[in-house]
């Protein structure tokens, strides 16, 4: 007979929905510390500079609907986490959407994503690691190809600049990322191979003359 499944730990985000679905309050306060920043900054990035000013709209309204699907909320194999970054990742869908952007979920790009000769040499142009107070010329470069890397964010496709937040600055796997976009495991992997390869093109463009200013 198959054993019935564990309880989620007490202070679990599961455990703590469960709570909150049965009147505990604090357990959403406790949802939304943990969630609340890196929610934040999702969404902020997922939106992009042309659509900042909606970042609040979007976050507020992502938490109002987890307070209105409280009392139906199931895990289903999701996490927590995964299914509060899907209501925002379908927010901002909306928002493109009612800002006359185009959001084609498709991934029908002709071939294989650009890649640069010898792989990673778009990328041979960074620096070492900086130090641990990184100071002058070397923190004015990382500050500086920081922005750098929004901007080339700004440019991908939403589909694509979603995979690459979830997977690598939500630090999500690629199942996980698959869960949250609602998509097939090879259609997330695909979106990401996209949005890497496109951001080594246009960092790669810029990594170059800016390291020799600091050199």
């Amino acid at each position: 007979m198959t054993p019935p499944p564990s309880a989620p730990e007490p202070d679990s985000d599961d455990a703590l929905m469960r709570a909150y679905a049965l009147g505990d309050a604090r357990a959403f306060e406790q949802l939304y510390g943990r969630h609340q920043a890196g929610l934040y900054r999702f969404v902020r990035r997922l939106l992009g500079t042309a659509l900042a000013a909606q970042t609040d709209e979007v976050f507020q309204d992502t938490w109002l609907r987890v307070v209105n699907a409280r009392a139906q909320w199931q895990p289903q194999g999701a996490s927590f986490r995964t299914w509060l970054y899907t209501l925002a990742q379908n927010r901002v869908i909306d928002i493109w959407r009612r800002s006359g952007r185009e959001v084609s979920m498709g991934d029908s790009e002709d071939g294989s994503p650009w890649e640069p000769a010898g792989g990673d040499a778009a990328w041979q142009q960074w620096p070492a690691p900086p130090s641990p107070a990184p100071h002058g010329d070397e923190l004015a470069f990382w500050r500086r190809a920081g922005e750098r890397l929004l901007a080339c964010l700004d440019e991908l496709p939403l589909p694509q600049r979603s995979a690459f937040l979830l997977h690598h600055d939500d630090e999500l796997p690629l199942a996980e990322v698959a869960r949250t976009l609602e998509v097939g495991f090879e259609t997330a992997k695909t979106r990401l191979r996209y949005a890497m390869s496109k951001l080594r093109t246009c960092m790669g463009a810029y990594l170059a003359p800016l390291q020799k200013e600091v050199s």
